[in-house]
């Protein structure tokens, strides 16, 4: 089924049940929002490709992730902050901006994990989750209910965190779970 959506471009990478916070200033941004809020049109998340200019075609990566507006406030600063959900991953078959430069796309959507039972070799890294969440309580806000025992949450958790390159994000969430989890298990361990 292709479906249009609205794209928020940001450096940040995000999967579905994933959590993020953002400041909305920008008049295109803010009518996404009101779109969004007002049933007329979904948007997603798209990460940016850091190694391209700003106006080359391959700038917004082909792996999007929709998204809801789980809350939205006035911030002391003036501006409109709101806290997404991510609940699916769509690719973009199509792509083009509108008359204030809100990119839009046409878009198929992708298979989702699906999660089971973490496996014993990864209670390392569930542990390794656990303790970030202590240690950033910005982060345990966002998640009051970890699901540290489940393989795609987890996996999940680690790439939208993880400071590497969005491609590599990328090519780790297309395998399931517990090999992406190995994958990142690896990652870490040479990247210590």
């Amino acid at each position: 089924m292709i479906e249009q959506l609205a794209l928020f471009p940001l450096s940040s990478f995000l999967l579905p049940r994933g959590k993020l916070k953002l400041r909305v200033f920008e008049p295109r941004y803010i009518r996404l929002v009101k779109e969004a809020m007002s049933n007329k049109r979904d948007f997603a998340i798209a990460t940016l490709n850091p190694f391209v200019s700003q106006n080359h075609p391959d700038r917004i990566l082909n792996q999007i992730c929709k998204v809801k507006i789980e809350d939205f406030e006035a911030l002391p600063d003036g501006l409109l902050g709101i806290t997404l959900r991510g609940i699916g991953r769509y690719n973009i078959t199509e792509r083009w901006q509108e008359h204030d430069k809100l990119h839009v796309a046409q878009v198929t959507p992708q298979s989702d994990w699906q999660g089971d039972i973490l496996p014993d070799d990864f209670a390392p890294l569930a542990a390794s989750f656990a303790r970030l969440l202590k240690d950033y309580p910005q982060l345990a806000e966002l998640y009051p209910e970890p699901e540290l025992q489940d393989t795609s949450w987890l996996a999940a958790r680690w790439l939208e965190l993880l400071p590497m390159q969005p491609a590599l994000k990328i090519s780790m969430a297309a395998v399931e779970p517990t090999v992406c989890l190995a994958q990142l298990q690896r990652w870490l361990e040479h990247n210590a």
